[in-house]
């Protein structure tokens, strides 16, 4: 290329989330494009700089396919010239958006990037396969083939109750991950710690599904979501040896619901911050984004992806679990939590300090993005305090970051 690119310092300067509305909620008849239209007019009033984006990177799992992020950027007035893609790495793809998003401006390719994502599990469409694939049926289907060795909608929630089997976590175990995470997002929500990060849209007013009153009484009255023969039909016979007499352990308590939302972080170099302070533009750097990546995980437990990329980025960086001050884990399943707080049992005070997706619910495509938000809210006002967030995705997969509050 003739001259050499240096490493640029990459920054956070900006971000907003939308409510997280129940499927069939407060956004059941939002298009997906239109939600995150919403959100990015919004970011652009909050955040200025963001209306210099070189690039839109948008995750979106269950969306009606075509690349929504570039609809969605120009529904929000973007112009034509500024390119946008779309990641579908599922549960893991706002994430794996910002991943990307530092690689490009770290790498010196660009100075300004978006990244997020945007889901509407109430709009998700239902598809049909052509009548010669052999997969066809006249019902279609809505949930994809994440894995070679199924075809089953409920992988995800399969997965989870199968490395709760293998791992021998007893439903009592997720069910005290459950009551805690609605217990912290009621007290973050009575104390406003997420209202700077929060916007409403069409009428929302909150996020819908934290229950301040989930207590372990409320939780050991949900009916488990597999039968015991349905749960040992899950595991091999060298599993179920490890199980035991397979008692079924998720339930709609410690096992996330599905939501409607969005959320976007603006992203720039290092030299563009000092060009804009040059300018004489107030834009101010909340957290400078260390490091990212992605880790692959046997599918069939698909959680692990979490702690897994969680551990990477541990190795990668160097650093030990003591110089993490905010862990924002997705906690889709309550197995997520019960094996961190496993393998680090002296960091469960700074896991989830606000709750976590067992209380928010899981919005697929831009939960990502909201673990970052969650952290930003956890350490406000904190210098120099490191925040990891990691999530699992469907198929096997994790994506995670380091960041660090300024």
């Amino acid at each position: 290329m003739g001259s050499e690119r240096r490493v640029q310092d990459v920054f956070l300067v900006g971000g907003l989330r939308s409510h997280l509305g129940l499927q069939n909620g407060i956004f059941k008849n939002v298009p997906p494009e239109k939600l995150g239209a919403a959100l990015l007019r919004q970011l652009c009033i909050r955040c200025p700089a963001a209306r210099e984006a070189q690039l839109i990177l948008g995750g979106n799992a269950v969306g009606s396919g075509g690349n929504l992020t570039r609809l969605m950027a120009l529904t929000a007035g973007f112009p034509v010239e500024t390119p946008a893609l779309t990641l579908d790495m599922q549960c893991a793809s706002a994430l794996g958006a910002l991943s990307l998003a530092w690689g490009k401006i770290a790498s010196g390719q660009l100075d300004v990037v978006l990244c997020g994502g945007v889901e509407s599990s109430s709009l998700q469409p239902r598809r049909v396969y052509q009548p010669w694939d052999s997969r066809y049926t006249p019902e279609g289907y809505m949930t994809a083939q994440f894995s070679p060795d199924t075809h089953s909608p409920r992988a995800m929630l399969e997965g989870a109750e199968r490395t709760a089997q293998v791992y021998g976590v007893p439903r009592e175990e997720l069910d005290i991950w459950a009551v805690r995470s609605h217990r912290k997002a009621a007290q973050a929500a009575e104390d406003g710690r997420l209202e700077p990060w929060v916007v409403s849209l069409f009428g929302s007013t909150r996020d819908e599904s934290i229950r301040p009153r989930m207590n372990g009484k409320l939780a050991r009255r949900m009916p488990t979501l597999f039968t015991r023969e349905e749960t040992a039909a899950l595991l091999t016979p060298e599993e179920r040896n490890l199980a035991g007499d397979c008692t079924p352990t998720l339930t709609a308590a410690n096992a996330c619901l599905t939501q409607d939302g969005a959320a976007f972080l603006v992203l720039a170099s290092g030299r563009k911050l000092a060009a804009w302070r040059r300018d004489g533009k107030p834009v101010r750097p909340l957290a400078r984004i260390l490091h990212g990546t992605e880790a692959g995980v046997d599918p069939r437990f698909s959680p692990l992806g979490a702690l897994t990329v969680g551990e990477k980025i541990l190795e990668e960086t160097g650093l030990p679990v003591e110089a993490i001050d905010d862990f924002e884990y997705n906690e889709a399943f309550g197995v997520i939590s019960a094996l961190f707080a496993r393998q680090y049992p002296t960091c469960t005070d700074r896991y989830l300090p606000l709750g976590g997706a067992l209380a928010y619910g899981h919005p697929y495509g831009c939960s990502g993005a909201v673990l970052v938000l969650h952290a930003l809210a956890s350490l406000e006002g904190q210098e120099g305090k490191r925040a990891l967030c990691a999530i699992a995705g469907a198929g096997g997969t994790g994506a995670g970051v380091l960041l660090e509050t300024l």
